[in-house]
Parts: structure tokens; sequence; C-alpha cells
């Protein structure tokens, strides 16, 4: 559905010092330099799938997917989406296709959300049958209800999110690209954003590519994920076999009974492996995974566990530590 080849896209850039001197040099001689925001990366996205396009901010992420949208023109490198060559912005490639930023909006300020279904319905050229039926299914996934027929700006954000999020799959759209749509959002709003995105992945077979410093997000949707970073992509694959090659370790959890006192102390839990957390009633070890069972038996025994629980290490520090491997890996080169 999606094929990248040596995609990149630079910016000249002029740049000066601070200072009126330097701003009255400017005006009659510039220094440039070139910005890779994103510097010849490949990967293939297959029909149905969800990948998480993950980085930093300024990896070049939101550049991807404006190219990949047809709203920027590649420096270089072959980019194809359903078929079509974005940049020439067909047709048939706009309905094939949906852009979600959490940051922007299409909705009209003051008028209900209804009224921008409607004028989407007549851009994409929907028959009437088909725009009402899918006005219903989104309805229905999304428990719009009456928020539809308000006027946007008397809207929550989550609110508006999900009418924007109908708003763009009103024309059925094959490839998704979701740039951070659950930004803002609270707990409940977010899991009902990605309940909504997978239900209709699985109904439509749409592709999905979705940005996200939500982790949860990344976790619940996407079994795949795509890493960049500094405009060049530092790993492709499985998210699982990331977290596990990065982070090998695992986590337990403990829940102590206290009784009258304080309950066991750091140093009483440090022979058992890392304390990454102690407080009264609770802490977190850091365990090789090999030795969880003869830890998890040792601490059960001299302990008075009243809960435990055996975790992966958060995903904020599985790439965290690739970030870091990645820049440890590109400083002999520069």
């Amino acid at each position: 559905m999606i094929q990248v080849r040596a995609l990149a896209k630079h910016y000249r850039v002029a740049r000066r010092p601070p200072g009126l001197a330097a701003a009255v040099r400017a005006l009659f001689h510039r220094t440039y330099e070139t910005v890779r925001a994103v510097d010849g990366i490949d990967f293939s996205v297959g029909e149905g799938e969800r990948v998480g396009f993950l980085g930093p901010n300024g990896a070049g992420k939101t550049t991807t997917l404006k190219m990949l949208s047809g709203l920027l023109h590649p420096t270089a490198g072959d980019v194809t989406v359903a078929g079509h060559v974005p940049r020439r912005r067909e047709p048939a490639f706009l309905k094939a296709i949906t852009l979600v930023m959490g940051q922007k909006q299409q909705l009209i300020w003051d008028l209900p959300p209804a009224e921008t279904f409607e004028l989407n319905r007549a851009v994409y050229d929907i028959p009437r049958d088909r725009f009402q039926e899918t006005v219903a299914e989104l309805t229905e996934l999304l428990e719009l209800g009456p928020l539809v027929q308000k006027p946007t700006r008397q809207l929550s954000l989550g609110e508006r999110m999900k009418c924007e999020l109908a708003a763009a799959l009103l024309h059925r759209p094959r490839v998704l690209f979701l740039d951070e749509p659950t930004i803002g959002l609270d707990v409940s709003m977010q899991a009902t954003v990605r309940q909504f995105v997978k239900a209709y992945n699985e109904r439509y077979g749409a592709s999905v590519i979705l940005t996200s410093h939500y982790m949860e997000d990344v976790l619940q949707l996407c079994p795949r994920v795509v890493v960049i970073d500094h405009g060049r992509i530092i790993y492709d694959g499985d998210l699982r076999a990331l977290a596990h090659r990065m982070r090998p370790d695992k986590r337990i959890v403990l829940r102590l009974a206290t009784g009258n006192g304080a309950g066991p102390s750091g140093g009483d839990l440090a022979r058992f492996g890392q304390v990454v957390s102690a407080e009264p009633g609770s802490a977190t070890l850091q365990v090789a995974a090999e030795e969880v069972s003869a830890v998890v038996a040792r601490l059960l025994a001299a302990m008075p566990v009243t809960d435990l629980t055996v975790e992966d290490p958060p995903l904020e520090e599985v790439f965290s530590e690739l970030f870091r491997a990645s820049r440890r890996a590109a400083e002999p080169a520069k």
C-alpha cells in the first residue's frame, strides 16, 4: 500500500547571530546551511497494517507524513501510496487517503460538525445513501450522538477530536495518516480514539501510520514500529522484539504489608535485584529475565508480599535507550 525508497527532504535555511549589526549584515550577505529533515529513508506498509512511526521532536515524522500525503514535495527519492505518486495530488489519490493532525482542525468553528460533514460529502462526491450509512456507522463507533448538532466552539477538545475523525473518514479512505491524534486528550478519550482506530482498521482493512508520544497508543495499536531520529530510520520491526532487544530485563512490582512499621527498606530489597523505587508499602525491582522465577520465589519466602506483578520495562525507557545507542554509534562517523 505504501512504498518509500531513499526519500529525502532538505531545507536551505539562513542563519545569523543575534544583534542589530548581524541583522544589518544579513541584508547584504546571508549564511545558509542545509537542514536534512528527512535524509534517505526506506520502508513499506502493507494493506491493513498498523504501523507506529516514532521518534523525538524534530526527528522528521510530520515532514514524512506530509510528503506521503502530497503536501510537501520530496527533495529526492520515490514514494507511492495506494498506487499513486502523492505529489501529483490526483483526485483518486486524495479519495484514498486521509491525514489527521491533532494540532490542526478542519471543522468550521461557528457551525455544527454536521455542516462540515455535508461539505466533505460534496467535496468527495459521496453518494447520499453511502454518506448517510457512513455517518451512522461513525456516530455509533465514536458515540457522537447529539454532538454533531452543537456548534464546534461549544465542544470540548475530546469531542472535537472525535468529530474530526468522523469528518476525515467519511469518504472511507484506505490509508490513514494519524499525526498525534490523541494529543491533549484525557485518558478515557485516548482509549476511545484508540478503540475507534482499531475498529475502523479491522472493518475496512485500512492501512494506518500513527505518530504519537503516548506510548499506550503505540502499545495498543501498533505491532510494528518504524523509529526515526535525525531524519534517518534506526529501527523497523516488531515492537516487542525491540523492547526485548534493548531492555531484556523485567520489572517486579511489589505490594508489601507494613503493619505498624515502615516496611522493608531499600537496603533489604537490594539483595533481590536493582531497586528502581521503594516506598512504604510498595517497591519496584529490576532483574534479569532469566532470574525472575528464582527472585519471585525468594521474595515470597522472605518478604510480607500482598501483591506481585512482573512487567516489561516502560516503552519510554526502551526508546530512550534506542536513541542513546543510535547516537553513540553515529559519533565515530561524525
